[in-house]
């Protein structure tokens, strides 16, 4: 190993360790972006150039392997145990009361933001992260290490360096993986342009995305970790406050608005204090985590076996007020699905003006009783989306009116229809306006086309010129008539074009989750795309061949099938494929290269190759990279502590080779 090599490798790791922690802890930058970014692009130059200096700890390996058999369960050393809750002030006055009587002493109290999160354990060793794990049944839960080390307010390393206390270097900590607001209405925004279902609220949304089997996807989604205890107190450390104090200096974010107090009034006061503020921190908190802060006073005090005895979450009421509910409007997606959504006189919840709610669907309409005309109680608990709970009975005048769902799409007039077992009305034509604007949204869209310039306004303004229908027309704009639109200078045009004609090299996958099948999501695409090389393939493919992917199952088949029984999708996928869109995995030329056809699977860490710079190998050789193992893969490459798919490749008789196998394997193939 090259020392002067190694020393400008870690050097660099540090900084960018450290400018993690600034940005994404502190929230307190101390370099411009584009310095950090350089510094980045450098250490990924010399990894390259120096596979062997690659570590799993190195800030560019955040995004791990998908998890195609699941999530493995861990154990804990120490059970995670819930809060006992509360919303009553009283029960908080009583809970001090035992706290003295117990102890003979009058504690000392911490009071911090409850955050609604996700609950999960991070295990250190020597400072590297090495293990995280979600709650699960408070004995053991899920490993989830790979979708934590996407979480950039997560350190890989902890800076040890910062502080002489050598304990720290071995930890277990535990925390809430949030969803930040913004992170939250970005992705519902996104989803709404594909014809999706919204999250409803950001505490589900992270619960959702750290289950999810690809790290990528939760890599996209931007959340968080605040970090909250220390299970296992290290010798030396008196008490939870100066302990969290300590965990952020060795880069760990945890709750900056904790506060230290000397009696409950102190404690309620703070509580009091914050009920209406909450509303401003940019992720949601349903009440205050009060304890008692001396660790000594917390293991005399011990613990049953659902929560610790020298703690309780003192929960806030729901924000919860009456307005009238002026008219239900209905919404149609990019699928056809016909929301209903209530139109409210405007009301203030959380300091929150609302003039909208979720009624979900007609049977939930139905089941509430809910009336055009009646005064409704709307609330707002920790969810972005408001929500009826109920209509005021005796506020009722007899003039309400009872909804019910029209017969006809109200943005088109064709005949609505709802299938059996399903809950939602649908419009089925697919020239219907709101369906082609959400349609074309979710091509271009980031995870998909991705292409640049095309917002939701310009693709109105596109589609009332009379320039596109669908996504097709896309790629037969001509410069000429967009520089006649309002706000199309030359520049402007230029770059929509140049991004138009860029999709075209997108993966097949990204086309294939752009197209819009039902039910068909990116992970999804990304499977059928692994067994199928081309879009051609795909449609020749019967129910049977495609449910039997792993994965997949009988409702993403049977949509997958119904899609290429339907003549005008047919004709579309026709026009992209004219237009030089990409619908195949492997390209045309790779057709003569030494490893065309055959499908590769990696699993484990390879030490002298990064998992992005193997798949670029076997690619360039004609070779294809698939995320898990059939009977239809052809070698298995397996590094050090291989996964599952190791186990699989076994059962199927899949042959697998190892790191030296491999590269005398692509010696041979060159």
């Amino acid at each position: 190993m090259n020392t002067d090599n190694f020393k400008l490798v870690e050097g660099l790791r540090k900084q960018i360790n450290y400018h993690n922690y600034r940005y994404y802890v502190l929230a307190d930058p101390v370099i411009s972006d584009y310095e950090y970014d350089m510094l980045v692009k450098e250490l990924e130059k010399l990894e390259k150039e120096h596979p062997e200096l690659i570590t799993p700890d190195s800030p560019t390996q955040r995004v791990g392997e998908e998890l195609t058999g699941g999530f493995k369960q861990v154990n804990h050393e120490i059970p995670m145990l819930s809060l006992e809750n509360t919303y009553s002030r009283k029960e908080v006055f009583e809970f001090d009361r035992r706290m003295q009587k117990e102890l003979g002493v009058k504690p000392e109290y911490t009071a911090e933001p409850k955050i609604d999160g996700f609950a999960v354990s991070l295990v250190y060793r020597d400072g590297k992260l090495i293990q995280a794990s979600t709650r699960g049944n408070g004995l053991g839960g899920d490993e989830i290490t790979n979708n934590i080390r996407t979480i950039k307010s997560v350190p890989l390393r902890l800076l040890i360096g910062r502080v002489t206390d050598s304990p720290l270097r071995d930890i277990e900590v535990r925390g809430e993986v949030v969803m930040p607001k913004k992170s939250f209405d970005r992705i519902n925004k996104e989803r709404e342009t594909r014809g999706e279902s919204l999250f409803a609220n950001p505490r589900n949304a992270a619960a959702g995305t750290i289950k999810h089997l690809d790290p990528q996807i939760v890599a996209e989604r931007g959340l968080d970790m605040i970090v909250h205890s220390i299970p296992s107190v290290p010798e030396g450390y008196k008490d939870h406050y100066t302990t969290l104090k300590y965990l952020s200096k060795i880069g760990l974010k945890v709750n900056s608005d904790i506060k230290l107090c000397k009696s409950i009034e102190e404690v309620m006061d703070f509580c009091d204090s914050w009920e209406p503020k909450r509303w401003e921190l940019p992720y949601e908190v349903d009440g205050m985590a009060i304890k008692v802060n001396s660790f000594d006073q917390q293991r005399r005090l011990g613990e049953t076996t659902k929560s610790p005895r020298w703690t309780i979450a003192y929960k806030y009421p729901a924000s919860q007020e009456t307005t009238k509910l002026e008219d239900i409007i209905l919404q149609v997606g990019r699928i056809g699905t016909i929301t209903p959504v209530a139109v409210l006189t405007p009301v203030n919840i959380g300091g929150v003006t609302v003039s909208r709610a979720t009624l979900h669907n007609a049977d939930e309409i139905a089941r509430k009783d809910i009336r055009v005309g009646d005064t409704v109680f709307v609330e707002r608990s920790g969810e972005v989306i408001p929500e009826i709970i109920k209509p005021v009975i005796e506020k009722r005048t007899g003039k309400e009116k009872i909804f019910k769902m029209p017969e006809n799409c109200p943005a088109c007039g064709s005949k609505i229809v709802r299938q059996g077992g399903e809950v939602a009305w649908r419009c089925e034509n697919l020239q219907c306006p709101p369906q082609v604007q959400r349609r074309i949204g979710h091509f271009v869209s980031r995870n998909a086309m991705d292409i640049e310039g095309l917002g939701g306004k310009v693709i109105a303004q596109l589609i009332d010129a009379g320039l596109i229908d669908d996504f097709a027309d896309l790629y037969e704009l001509k410069r000429e008539k967009l520089l006649k639109l309002e706000r199309m200078a030359d520049k402007s045009v230029d770059n929509l074009l140049r991004a138009i004609e860029e999709s075209k090299n997108r993966e097949f996958f990204r086309a294939l989750f752009a197209i819009g099948i039902r039910y068909v999501g990116i992970h999804a695409a990304k499977l059928l795309a692994d067994h199928f090389p081309s879009i051609d393939k795909l449609k020749e493919a019967g129910l049977e061949e495609i449910n039997a992917i792993s994965e997949i199952g009988p409702v993403i088949a049977r949509s997958v099938v119904e899609f290429f029984e339907n003549p005008k999708n047919l004709k579309i996928i026709e026009r992209l494929k004219k237009a030089g869109v990409c619908l195949v995995g492997t390209p045309p030329e790779a057709e003569s290269l030494p490893l065309s056809g055959k499908t590769f699977v990696l699993t484990g860490n390879l030490a002298g190759f990064s998992r992005i710079e193997a798949t670029e190998l076997i690619e360039s050789l004609g070779g294809r990279i698939s995320s898990s193992v059939s009977k239809n893969t052809d070698y298995v490459v397996a590094g050090e502590s291989p996964g599952s798919k190791y186990d699989k490749a076994q059962k199927l008789g899949v042959p697998i080779i190892n790191e030296e196998e491999f590269k005398k394997f692509l010696k041979s193939a060159e």
